[in-house]
């Protein structure tokens, strides 16, 4: 009896904690727009079960309830969903930032590299990685972008004149294959794969994550990893996955090991940005820290991490802008003059490609950026605050878990007028809605923004410049009818079908 008391005792307590808890939410997120959520479920119960289901109602909600919204999960477990710059601004500009719990959902695959980690960690990671990116080392990238897109041209010749395609999986296969040769410094041809293992599973991957969120044991990850089959199949995806890029390092070590060793440099920073530059696989395994190399788990976490950002994001990124040019062919015809006038009809098809020629593709500039704010390759990010915030004139408390919606930030129609609208014009320097610095971000902003940005908007121009002076892209039949999914990137439910011809 004695017993029973202490139990039921207890149980009262925690229940009264949870009131408590539930009360002082409310205080604030009743500042934020969402349905009526269930007091034990949430907003579960209310989300469908497939990725696009899931990624629809959630631009409902925003829709319904405005750009700001919560959103419940099981008991007291919530996050806000912002879609606006001005809190935007509030949530990824600080230093000390961290990552949204959701990140710990991609950690069993990308380890704790320079997507996830942080403090010291992040900061000795992004340091060391950051000189990969240096304009003179990107300038070497240029040669084998060449080179790649030739590849994926010749590939496309194949469906000349002939019926619609999805285009999304050869510029996944393409975009693979850059990050490899580029960053790796091994050659895995993937293009000559249409069924690569690692492309397929990385999306399968990145909708177990999707699903992950939305499920009833978010907030116990050790019980979810126990008892679910999608726990099970995650398992097996990460073996998969660790297997590819564990051979992509080995190969790497291989190939190091069989070159003649170069004399030692009197300027080792002049070493760096030479043309026999280390790859970003090289530095890894060669760099030390505190004296240290980096063990075989911290070289694999960064490259996991590069393998996948590298490629998803940018064929998410060049497949949504083919999408887009298929649908407004006078948009197109106007990049192709462009590629006409600055490359000429005799050389347009062939020559080579360096930045400043890229420079001067001003309206093709123009397109990508609009391409990337109608149809962010990210669309939302997650960040934990460390320190209480004010937002929406309440104090979020520190602690709490927000996800920034770059693609509703895009779509302020404030600042672009008729949101739904593919304008390029919105990007020229005679716009009449200028945009505030947080109003445009699909690199993300602040001290954890994309470190690849430039080796990824370099990556689209060459492709399609390359393509557009090739073929002309015409919309299939269901273009109109694209589904489409948020999990780690965008991309397309069923693919892009489009139809190609070849130009005279």
């Amino acid at each position: 009896m004695l017993l029973f008391a202490i139990l039921a005792g207890l149980l009262a307590l925690a229940l009264f904690q949870a009131y408590q808890t539930r009360q002082r939410v409310l205080r604030y997120t009743r500042k934020f727009g969402c349905p009526e959520p269930h007091w034990l479920f949430g907003h579960l119960l209310n989300f469908p079960k497939d990725p696009v289901g899931i990624t629809m109602h959630t631009i409902e909600i925003q829709k319904q309830y405005g750009p700001d919204t919560v959103l419940w999960r099981l008991g007291n477990d919530h996050q806000l969903i912002i879609g606006t710059a001005k809190n935007a601004e509030k949530v990824l500009m600080p230093k000390d930032t961290a990552k949204a719990n959701v990140y710990g959902f991609v950690e069993p695959w990308l380890g704790n590299g320079l997507l996830i980690s942080t403090g010291e960690k992040w900061f000795q990671r992004r340091k060391i990685i950051t000189p990969t990116f240096h304009f003179k080392i990107l300038e070497s990238f240029v040669e084998v972008f060449n080179k790649e897109t030739d590849v994926l041209v010749n590939n496309l010749r194949t469906h000349v004149g002939k019926g619609e395609f999805d285009i999304y999986d050869p510029i996944s296969l393409y975009a693979l294959d850059s990050i490899c040769s580029t960053s790796m410094g091994v050659h895995i041809n993937a293009l000559a794969e249409p069924t690569n293992q690692y492309v397929s599973d990385v999306k399968a991957m990145s909708e177990l994550v999707l699903k992950r969120i939305f499920h009833p044991l978010n907030p116990y990850p050790k019980l979810f990893w126990l008892t679910t089959p999608n726990a099970r199949e995650q398992r097996k995806l990460i073996a998969r996955l660790h297997q590819f890029t564990d051979s992509v390092i080995k190969k790497r070590r291989q190939e190091m090991a069989n070159q003649p060793k170069e004399p030692e440099p009197t300027d080792p920073s002049t070493d760096l940005y030479s043309k026999k530059r280390q790859t970003f696989l090289d530095l890894l395994l060669n760099v030390t820290v505190n004296g240290r190399p980096l063990s075989d788990s911290d070289i694999r976490e960064e490259v996991d991490t590069f393998m996948f950002e590298g490629h998803d994001t940018t064929t998410s990124g060049i497949s949504f802008t083919i999408y887009q040019l298929a649908k407004h062919q006078d948009i197109q015809e106007k990049v192709y003059q462009e590629i006409l006038s600055l490359l000429g009809a005799e050389d347009s098809k062939t020559a080579p490609l360096n930045q400043n020629t890229l420079q001067n593709f001003k309206y093709l500039e123009m397109v990508l950026k609009e391409a990337m704010r109608i149809m962010p390759p990210v669309a939302f990010i997650g960040r934990k605050i460390q320190a209480d915030t004010e937002m929406n004139g309440v104090i979020v408390p520190a602690g709490t878990d927000i996800t920034v919606s770059i693609r509703q930030i895009h779509r302020n129609p404030a600042v672009y007028p008729k949101p739904d609208r593919f304008d390029p014009e919105r990007f020229s320097e005679h716009a009449e809605h200028k945009r505030g610095p947080f109003d445009y971000i699909p690199f993300s902003v602040g001290s954890r923004n994309c470190i690849g940005q430039r080796y990824a908007i370099m990556e689209m121009k060459i492709t399609l410049i390359r393509l557009l002076a090739n073929y002309k892209i015409l919309a299939g039949e269901s273009l109109n009818d694209l589904r489409f999914k948020m999990d780690l990137v965008l991309r397309p439910v069923d693919g892009i079908p489009i139809r190609v011809q070849a130009r005279k």
